[in-house]
């Protein structure tokens, strides 16, 4: 199937490693230019930026101006913006309860995972609305409407970032599709990573990472990890103009964890 995407200008949020990576990859596979924003770079970005459809941007996020130039970087380097995925996110493990968390904590986590994707949305708004066809897509998570203790922070932000999304679909259309994607638990660092969720709870409960894994894998219908090649695909067809009349949806795709309707 063609996506049309072959020529489109793209920006993706958190694109050294993981889904972020897997979703730069996908789009300049379907031909299009594609500016990767990341704190640290990766060999695989490096790889990745050699083909010559990907440009790497240094950025920290997390910082109030750090959005913006992104933004900038962008439309300096490619003459505009069609479509932005906002990936960009983290998780910390709150193993000690609610009341341990300071708020520096909260900033932190509220920041990476909600208000970085509303600050590069705000600074990218303005370039998408004379686009035909522009879209948003954001990599929010099931924890947004799955409440979980142990990533407390995490869940609140991305609830918050689900509703911004939402609300924006509303403001923007028909000049600018936005959707959001909610995954289960992914083959990534963050799950399977040294300072990984799989790790921090593992080292809490002396039980082996692996068992911690082999656990959540149990609770999905398919018995597994989402990998985020999966995850790219979706974006991809969230962004083409096969999915121009998806707007204020979020699409889950997390093996069946999700039990309810």
């Amino acid at each position: 199937m063609d996506l049309h995407l072959a020529g489109k200008k793209v920006v993706v949020t958190g694109a050294s490693r993981g889904i972020g990576l897997a979703i730069s990859r996908a789009f300049s596979g379907e031909g299009a230019s594609v500016v990767a924003g990341a704190l640290n770079g990766s060999d695989d970005l490096e790889r990745l930026t050699a083909s010559g459809q990907v440009r790497e941007v240094s950025v920290d996020l997390t910082t109030p101006e750090g959005p913006a130039r992104l933004v900038a970087a962008a439309v300096a380097e490619l003459g505009g913006i069609d479509i932005l995925v906002n990936n960009v996110g983290a998780v910390r493990p709150r193993l000690d309860g609610f009341v341990s968390l300071t708020d520096d904590d909260w900033e932190w986590g509220l920041t990476i995972n909600c208000l970085a994707a509303a600050r590069v949305m705000r600074a990218a708004i303005p370039h998408l609305l004379d686009r035909p066809g522009a879209a948003i897509v954001t990599i929010s998570s099931v924890n947004a409407f799955l409440p979980d203790p142990g990533v407390i922070d995490y869940s609140a932000a991305k609830g918050a970032l689900t509703n911004l999304c939402k609300s924006l679909s509303k403001e923007l259309g028909p000049a600018i599709r936005v959707n959001t994607i909610s995954p289960g638990p992914v083959r990534t660092d963050l799950w399977l990573g040294s300072g990984g969720v799989a790790a921090t709870v593992g080292r809490a409960s002396d039980i082996d990472p692996r068992e911690v894994v082999r656990r959540q894998e149990a609770l999905a219908s398919t018995g597994r990890f989402t990998y985020p090649s999966e995850i790219a695909d979706l974006a991809l067809f969230l962004a083409s103009d096969r999915a121009a009349n998806v707007t204020g949806s979020d699409l889950l795709i997390d093996g069946g964890l999700v039990e309810t309707l």
